[in-house]
């Protein structure tokens, strides 16, 4: 099982770097290897997304339950995709009025072994640049 656990401090508030995370639909703006995004479903505390990665000739979708607790947490849950297991924790702590903590921890595994090891690499790959990707575009947003 692969494991990512990445924070930075920023600039910007819990708030602000929940609702950049939650805007799953902007994603293939601003995300590398996110090649596009679908929203299935979403309600106050919730969102069903499809997401659609591409990199390295490797291309794979995925679906996950968001669970929300805005503007503190966003738990994220396999619906359907190539992984045996995956879960992760998005958390935004407040340092101050106008600064925060953005976290990432992620675990996954990967079903198809044949398509395991590839897969793995690009996905580790993307998931490890998220957390920056979220930075840089927190400074372009506001």
């Amino acid at each position: 099982m692969t494991t990512i656990t990445r924070s930075a401090l920023v600039m910007h508030t819990a708030e602000q770097m929940f609702d950049l995370v939650n805007d799953v639909r902007r994603y293939p703006e601003f995300l590398s290897g996110c090649e596009k995004t679908h929203v299935i479903d979403e309600g106050d505390d919730f969102i069903k997304a499809e997401l659609t990665i591409s990199k390295a000739g490797i291309h794979q979708s995925f679906s996950t339950h968001n669970t929300l607790e805005r503007p503190a947490r966003m738990e994220m849950r396999l619906l359907d995709g190539p992984f045996s297991h995956f879960y992760g924790v998005w958390t935004f702590e407040a340092l101050s009025e106008e600064a925060s903590k953005v976290s990432l921890d992620l675990e996954f595994e990967m079903g198809n072994k044949v398509k395991a090891m590839a897969m793995a690499a690009v996905f580790k790959q993307v998931a490890n640049m998220m957390v920056d990707s979220f930075v840089k575009r927190a400074a372009q947003v506001y």
